[in-house]
């Protein structure tokens, strides 16, 4: 009895673990609700970027070519951004980073109908990503990232 209870509680810990760590907590990744819908969501998003100096150089929608297989999933699209005088630079230098950037925002909806952004943050960017393709990250140049890309989020998610 006390083995079928210890199993039954781990279970149920397992499961909420995996349903919290799902939505809300992955190494690197800044998720935000917002309070608009997706399509919304996206537009302000790529407003915010753009009036920033970004460029949007692609939406991947992956609900619809969930939809153009026959299968439905809730609304993911993905936003590829970034500043073509900062990053072509980079990518001359270090031509095997262009395989992880141009960075990505990605407006979802959960099946509860709630809407978030994700994003990789500054951290991750010149922490794991740079570092990968041996590229020395700057601090100063980080915190700018970092507080960029909040400014961004905050707008479009408000």
């Amino acid at each position: 009895m006390i083995f079928l209870r210890y199993l039954v509680v781990t279970a149920i810990a397992i499961l909420f673990a995996f349903t919290v760590s799902a939505t809300s907590e992955v190494d690197g990744l800044i998720t935000q609700p917002s309070a608009n819908s997706v399509d919304v969501t996206i537009e302000k998003f790529e407003e915010a970027a753009t009036k920033r100096g970004l460029k949007v150089f692609a939406r991947l929608d992956h609900a619809a070519a969930a939809e153009s297989v026959g299968l439905e999933m809730p609304q993911a699209t993905v936003i590829v951004f970034g500043n073509p005088r900062v990053g072509t630079p980079v990518f001359i230098e270090t031509p095997t980073v262009a395989i992880d950037l141009p960075p990505k925002a990605m407006v979802w909806e959960d099946s509860d109908g709630k809407v978030f952004l994700s994003y990789n943050s500054a951290e991750f960017l010149f922490d794991t990503i740079y570092a990968r393709h041996g590229i020395e990250s700057d601090r100063a140049v980080k915190a700018k990232v970092a507080s960029l890309y909040a400014d961004i989020a905050d707008e479009a998610v408000n």
